[in-house]
């Protein structure tokens, strides 16, 4: 029986230094990892994210871009950190959803191989083509693209990356097969876009917004049901007449599972304060972000929406018939 109490006294200690230790939290720098290249759109939202988060947890947020697997690469790595939890990665659609269904052997169950935070904002993808494509909308891009799909190429920000996937939608449901062309990270990939090396890309529009409003690039469509608001006049897909495609996409952040709940807490309370903050909206809705609302600030909102996207990809990707190695 004394044995007995004294493990349960130091169970006891152990819980409560724990927790003492969580509610101290941060002592020094956080890193969020970045599942994809410099100059992408994940990485945009990162850069927006870490300077005012780092002034309410009090410490620094450094941004650190660890590209690779269509975003498992960076995941894996937080799922799988040393128990210090001073890293958290920025996760998405991609790397909490539909990488479940799209590889055969994920490298990690985004349901339960993390702590879910909190939701940091939502977006739109878009179609766009090189200059010389001769299409001006989406009817005349699937038209043109049923005749020259044997030639044409389209490219993404990986395989398995959100581009990669929304391409991939799109062309199962245009009944095209259009061959990948995979770069690390999107911005080469743009680069190729600009230089007619490629044919067509299907990246967040806040990403690209700039190369569009150039003109270096034309946009043919907005891949949700409703338009974009930082790109108002263009045309959804559903408007042009592929009714009830949508491929939207979203931001979380998620810290490794068995992260102390105080600490889960303590950065989900920075996270709901930078996004109650008028200047970190206003940025984000510059680059076409939509924010969460007050119901879906919660942790648990995040982990059910992992869990309903990866339900609500699954059958999408099945029936496209993607499966990556």
């Amino acid at each position: 029986m004394r044995n007995i109490k004294v493990v349960a006294c130091f169970a006891a200690l152990t819980a409560l230094s724990a927790s003492a230790a969580a509610q101290e939290w941060p002592t020094r720098p956080v890193t969020m990892v970045v599942p994809y290249a410099a100059g992408s759109a994940s990485d945009l939202v990162a850069r927006i994210i870490a300077p005012r988060l780092s002034e309410h947890l009090g410490k620094q947020v450094i941004v650190e871009n660890v590209p690779g697997a269509g975003g498992m690469t960076a995941s894996v790595r937080v799922s799988g950190a040393a128990p210090d939890f001073y890293q958290f990665v920025l996760g998405n659609a991609g790397t909490h959803a539909q990488n479940q269904t799209l590889y055969k052997s994920p490298l990690y169950d985004a349901a339960i191989d993390f702590a879910p935070v909190a939701l940091i904002a939502t977006s739109s993808y878009v179609l766009i083509a090189r200059n010389d494509l001769p299409a001006n909308n989406l009817q005349e891009f699937i038209a043109y693209t049923r005749e020259n799909q044997a030639k044409m190429q389209f490219g993404s920000a990986g395989p398995g990356s959100g581009i990669h996937l929304a391409c991939l939608l799109l062309n199962a449901a245009i009944g095209v097969n259009v061959t990948h062309v995979p770069y690390r990270g999107s911005p080469p990939a743009m680069q190729d876009l600009i230089a007619d090396r490629i044919d067509y890309m299907c990246p967040i529009d806040g990403s690209v917004v700039g190369q569009i409003r150039s003109g270096s690039v034309k946009a043919l469509a907005i891949l949700t049901k409703n338009r974009s608001p930082i790109l108002p006049d263009l045309a959804s897909a559903s408007e042009q007449g592929l009714a009830g495609f949508d491929v939207s996409g979203w931001w979380g952040i998620f810290l490794p599972k068995g992260t102390p709940a105080p600490i889960v807490q303590r950065l989900h309370d920075a996270t709901v304060a930078m996004l109650d903050t008028p200047s970190f909206r206003e940025r984000m809705t510059e680059i076409g972000a939509g924010l969460p609302r007050p119901d879906q600030q919660s942790s648990q909102y995040l982990s059910d929406l992992v869990k309903s996207e990866i339900e609500k990809w699954a059958p999408p990707i099945k029936a496209s018939g993607i499966v990556i190695e």
